[in-house]
């Protein structure tokens, strides 16, 4: 069978001016590693998420010594060896500030999540997530998914400037948002609509002939505040519309189990813990399509993590920790980076442990995780790390270390939302502007 790429255009001319019109995703564009269906027939959901860790990294502990295939992995990068071939790593990539004020921890983590690196703490623009969410994320209840493991109510997902979606920071309250009530056991027959969410949904059609008279009348400042709102309203209508029809029938589905209640803090091993229970909950979720995209912070970008029985924090260390003279780098700031990675290692593993079709969760998700800076001693927003893991359903290639030479970071967002279907051509501002696609990424 012949393989088309799936950035086909089909082109001509009308009127002698030329014109092109894009292609829906096709079974054509599928690699060697995706028949993307379930045993029940049905087509397996592309799922996209992204995992955050703060205060940069070692770079002589993390970057990979040489570039393409075959590299080895660093000693922060050990824990991920099972996932050498599904993991490609960016080192390089710098975000581009012309003459913005670096917020520390905030400015390179935004101009990473929107191409646009402003100084302040709120997005200027939609992040990545909620972009490719308006692509793949309409058929199921959630729009999105947002965790932090740290104990901080803190998300990096903006639908635009001071417009957070809010994170969820226990395990427990996870579950009950997620297989508490409105939930609908995708493994069970004999369908029957909540009467009290046809109340619910015939409330709000009630309503939108008003409101689509009072949009009419108003100016354009408020349209744009009302569309704001209403963004969260339609959110609500399509839940609900969902929750009259009986959930797609997911094979061997098994109901996860209540988490205990457990303590909520930044001590490091209390995260990791969290971390693990909300990985868990969150690959069920996928699975039995809650939601198809997902932010994971696991630690705050200004990390608050500490050791057990120290008022140390993380970033604390990165400023007065001194610089170990033996090792060449700060010992504790050490030891945090590494565990960053430990962690992520957890939240892959709880993607790839569930089966889907031929293979996995993970074979059907691409997984973007960065830092804010590099160099968190200097808030450096040159050179921060970041990774891509996951196939995709075949959109994208894993198994290599690229290195950008000083390239804007926006390259590695404009390859991963043109390689999940959203039809953009060039992304950022200024210097982060680019119409640089990573071919050795996108499919």
């Amino acid at each position: 069978m012949t393989r088309l790429s799936r950035r086909t255009i089909l082109r001509g001319a009308v009127k002698g001016a030329a014109v092109g019109v894009s292609l829906p995703f096709l079974d054509i564009f599928l690699g060697s590693n995706g028949q993307a269906l379930a045993a029940t027939g049905e087509r397996l959901p592309l799922r996209f998420g992204t995992w955050i860790w703060g205060c940069g990294f070692i770079p002589e502990r993390w970057i990979p010594a040489t570039e393409g295939s075959n590299f080895v992995l660093p000693p922060d990068l050990e824990p991920l060896a099972a996932y050498r071939n599904q993991m490609a790593i960016f080192s390089g990539y710098d975000v581009k500030l012309d003459g913005v004020a670096n917020k520390p921890h905030q400015t390179g983590n935004f101009g990473l999540r929107t191409g646009i690196p402003v100084p302040g703490e709120t997005a200027a623009a939609p992040t990545i997530d909620v972009l490719i969410g308006e692509q793949i994320g309409k058929g199921s209840r959630f729009r999105s998914i947002e965790l932090s493991a740290s104990g901080i109510e803190r998300s990096y997902s903006f639908r635009g400037a001071g417009s957070p979606n809010p994170s969820e920071t226990s395990p427990l309250m996870l579950y009950q948002r997620i297989f508490g009530e409105g939930f609908q056991d995708p493994s069970k027959s004999g369908f029957a609509a909540d009467p009290r969410t046809m109340v619910r949904q015939s409330v709000l059609s009630a309503v939108t002939e008003d409101r689509q008279k009072l949009v009419k009348a108003l100016g354009a400042s408020d349209r744009h505040r009302l569309d704001e709102y209403f963004t969260s309203v339609r959110q609500l209508e399509q839940q609900l519309e969902l929750q009259l029809q009986p959930p797609a029938r997911i094979e061997n589905f098994q109901m996860p189990a209540a988490p205990p209640k457990t303590v909520i803090d930044a001590e490091i091993d209390n995260v990791m813990a969290n971390h693990k229970l909300m990985a868990g909950l969150l690959a069920n979720a996928l699975a039995c399509n809650q939601t198809q995209v997902f932010n994971m912070l696991f630690s705050d970008t200004a990390s608050n993590l500490r050791r057990s029985a120290s008022s140390d924090t993380h970033h604390t260390l990165t400023h007065e920790e001194p610089v170990n003279p033996k090792l060449g780098y700060q010992e504790n700031v050490a030891f945090f980076a590494a565990k960053s990675m430990v962690a992520f290692r957890d939240f892959i593993d709880a993607l790839a442990a569930i089966k889907e079709g031929d293979g996995t969760l993970l074979d059907n998700t691409l997984l973007f995780a960065h830092s804010d800076c590099s160099i968190a001693k200097s808030h450096a927003v040159e050179g921060i790390p970041m990774m891509v893991v996951g196939k995709a359903q075949g959109r994208i290639r894993t198994g290599f270390h690229k290195a950008g030479l000083a390239d804007p970071a926006s390259r590695v967002g404009l390859s991963i939302q043109q390689a999940m279907g959203v039809q953009v051509e060039k992304w950022g501002v200024k210097s982060m502007e680019t119409n640089r696609t990573i071919t050795e990424l996108v499919a």
